[in-house]
């Protein structure tokens, strides 16, 4: 879904028209070119009712509506719309992303002189790692500002299609940087999360009232983009309403109903022989009738024209039309609905109203932005301009999210490193100087950069030897004699290495997860010349096969540091020398390369021992692991104590005439009567048992009797405490048993498994007897 933007987007050129013509700029204003709509001075426009800020968001669509034709109608369905002069409506464009920072991917928005950057936060997948749903916010919340403050000055939209929150079910995918990872309940914490922080509009704003409007995506079972040319505009995922409702669900309903998100993007892809974009089921079933969507339904872009042109699920265009608004598509990203609808109602093969119901779900999302109300800096928010971008708490903001999510996998002792003993440290490898690449995709124009290498030289002096040209690192630009020379005159040696957009990206999968070209061989080399500890630094979204590091006695410690943003050098060098204790945890499972023999293609989650299929993800996946799922260390170590223990058996309370009461029942329907006041508390004291203080992320997991093909365990719930040495503290876990405790059956309904379910959190366990 990335383009380039256009030289001057029509959103942009509406708000600066506006600044221009109001602050005397030099643009000659004419009264048919409407700035904003809405607008007071102009009293025809001020008296249509769609005006009206006093009236419903709802009962201004439908004044909105009953003012078009046809013809203007389906200029409504697309991302690119046209100005309307004669109801004093302004051009806007869709089509703006903030996946990790406002981007200049989308056409809605630009850097310009006036605000030529903006913060650049780590890639989902490094602050994903931190488990730190607080941060998730204050994200969002900051991005939304800098959207706003852009927006003001003619920079950017205010419909956003972020975040992507589709599993990071294979390893290989090149978009799983983009995302919270492999867990459903990790990555719905980061959806409802960083949605809140995008849209709130804050307490004196209305309840209904958007900041900015988030998107989730891709909607649903999007993860193979291009894998030895399978391509995610013709791939068919098919997927079992078991790991539909088990696996891919959750997020976007989490999204939906506990985030009130104001849009959820369908994707490219089929399920189980559907294109999303067509899936009546899937988009007015489930998205707006049991989620009960409050917004827009979106496209991704041109989808409509490739079910049409590359699924060839259609006979004509104007089929494809009908079938995906009918289905419930509000928004095509694209121009394929504004050429062929007309002609599809003219046709018999769509209504009008059909039409009306999908374009008053986008204008009521306008509505709800303040887009009709009139001159934007009198509105909420009107104040915020380019000071308010980049500032220095937003930038600290990207550093600390950076520091939080880096993950510690292996430490000999030599790490934390002292500046005061080293004189000397080589600094080596393909991203030892990286800037652009610590941003990832989806990228904006940073503030600034802070490189691996000017991190580490900010504290001690280096010696910077790249190894390789590039993350490809091939035998041509393999410069070993270099590198391992300066690794055995420093004291110490930082080794960073990994991948980049060339490696894994947006269309592009990979097909092995060994490090890129020679990299093996540079890591070795430089590590068995090192006089000093090395020390291997992983910059990646997607995970390696690294077990020759692992397991290598010449390598002192590990870290991954995902993609961490603009301040990326500066977290890491604050981990590496202690100024910051590192707490992150692998939101993804590290596999063995053997993994690669599975197809990417195979959407089962569950394992399948009759064919030797070993299952995905830590939640059903049987076989080794480099790394598994939740770990990393600290330079400190914390004891678990059970403070308040659940009870040893639980009853569950079934309705008189009740089949299990008589019968013998491997589980209960997870809801009902019998789900009421039906929760406990967990109570852990936690406690630093170490000379260092640090952040510690506590994570609850479940292991669920076997019935119903569960998963062997799950995730219930984390928090994150503070503490100084010797310091304890208690963490509190309220978990509800229908909710918590449930696993999803054959058939997509969740289920209360009767039996023993081991609650654990590290090697603290304690088992809970549900029975009826």
């Amino acid at each position: 879904m990335a383009a380039a933007a256009p030289p001057f987007p029509a959103v942009a050129a509406a708000a600066l028209l506006l600044l221009l013509c109001l602050s005397g700029g030099g643009v000659v204003c004419n009264a048919q070119t409407p700035v904003f709509a809405c607008d007071a001075s102009n009293a025809t426009v001020a008296a249509y009712g769609f005006c009206n800020r006093s009236a419903t968001p709802a009962a201004r669509a439908a004044d909105l509506v009953s003012r078009l034709t046809l013809a203007e109608k389906v200029g409504f369905l697309v991302d690119k719309q046209a100005a309307l002069p004669r109801l004093g409506i302004p051009a806007y464009e869709w089509w703006s992303e903030a996946l990790h920072g406002v981007s200049y991917v989308g056409p809605g928005t630009r850097f310009s002189p006036l605000v030529p950057g903006a913060t650049s936060f780590p890639q989902p997948i490094l602050t994903a790692a931190s488990f730190n749903v607080t941060l998730f916010r204050a994200i969002g919340e900051v991005v939304s500002n800098e959207a706003r403050a852009m927006h003001n000055v003619g920079l950017a939209g205010l419909t956003f299609w972020s975040p992507n929150i589709n599993i990071f079910r294979d390893p290989r995918w090149g978009r799983g940087q983009e995302t919270p990872g492999e867990d459903p309940l990790l990555t719905s914490k980061y959806a409802v999360g960083y949605v809140t922080g995008l849209q709130d509009a804050g307490a004196g704003a209305g309840g209904d009232a958007l900041k900015v409007a988030a998107c989730c995506k891709h909607y649903t079972a999007y993860d193979v983009d291009n894998w030895k040319g399978v391509e995610r505009y013709t791939f068919n995922a098919v997927v079992s309403q078991q790991d539909l409702d088990d696996t891919f669900q959750p997020p976007f309903k989490s999204c939906v109903i506990d985030g009130n998100v104001a849009s959820v993007m369908c994707s490219y892809n089929q399920v189980n022989g559907t294109p999303t974009c067509a899936d009546k089921d899937l988009l007015s079933g489930v998205i707006r009738g049991d989620w009960k969507l409050n917004g827009y339904i979106s496209s991704d872009c041109d989808s409509v024209d490739v079910l049409y042109n590359n699924q060839h699920y259609t006979k004509t265009p104007e089929d494809a039309a009908a079938i995906s608004i009918k289905a419930g598509l509000d928004l095509n990203c694209g121009s394929f609905l504004a050429q062929h609808t007309v002609a599809a109602v003219q046709a018999g093969k769509l209504s009008e109203s059909d039409v009306d119901r999908a374009i008053t779900n986008n204008f009521i999302t306008l509505m709800r932005l303040g887009f009709f109300d009139g001159d934007p800096r009198k509105l909420p928010f009107g104040s915020l301009g380019p000071s308010d971008v980049c500032t220095s708490s937003n930038q600290e903001l990207a550093r600390e999210t950076a520091r939080q999510g880096i993950v510690l996998l292996k430490n000999n002792g030599a790490l934390p490193l002292s500046a005061k003993s080293i004189k000397s440290m080589a600094v080596i490898g393909p991203n030892s100087n990286a800037s652009f690449t610590m941003i990832g995709n989806y990228e904006g124009t940073p503030c600034k950069y802070t490189t691996p290498l000017q991190g580490l030289g900010a504290n001690v002096a280096t010696v910077y030897q790249p190894g390789c040209t590039n993350v490809g690192c091939s035998g041509n630009s393999l410069q070993l004699d270099a590198a391992t020379k300066a690794a055995a005159s420093a004291d110490v040696t930082v080794l960073v290495v990994g991948a980049d957009q060339s490696i894994e990206r947006e269309s592009f999968d990979r097909t092995s997860l060994l490090l890129p070209g020679q990299q093996p061989q540079l890591v070795s080399a430089v590590a068995n010349a090192s006089t000093g500890p090395c020390i291997l630094v992983i910059m990646s979204g997607g995970p390696f096969d690294i077990s020759f590091a692992k397991s290598s006695d010449k390598i002192a410690a590990i870290l991954w540091v995902g993609y961490p943003g603009e301040a990326g050098g500066a977290a890491i060098a604050d981990v590496l020398f202690g100024y910051h204790n590192p707490s992150g945890r692998l939101p993804v499972t590290w596999y063995p390369e053997s993994f690669t023999k599975i197809p990417m293609t195979d959407m089962r989650m569950r394992p399948d021992a009759s064919t030797g299929y070993p299952g995905r993800t830590y939640r059903f996946y049987t076989g080794d692991t480099v790394y598994a799922f939740g770990d990393g260390l600290s330079y400190t170590s914390f004891a678990h104590h059970l403070a308040s223990a659940p009870p040893a058996h639980v009853a569950l309370q079934l309705a008189e005439g009740h089949a299990c009461l008589t019968e013998k029942c491997l589980s209960v329907e997870a809801e009902g009567g019998h789900c009421e006041n039906l929760a406990f508390d967990v109570h852990l004291r936690v406690r630093n048992a170490g000379e260092v203080g640090g952040a510690h992320t506590v994570i609850l997991f479940s292991s669920p009797p076997a019935v119903h093909n569960a998963p062997a365990k799950h995730l219930l719930g984390f928090e994150k405490v503070s503490l100084a040495p010797g310091q304890a503290g208690v963490v509190a876990f309220k978990v509800d048993v229908c909710r918590d405790l449930s696993v999803v059956d054959e058939l997509g309904n969740r289920k209360v498994a009767l039996g023993s379910h081991t609650l654990h959190v590290g090697d603290l366990k304690h088992t809970i007897n549900l029975r009826v």
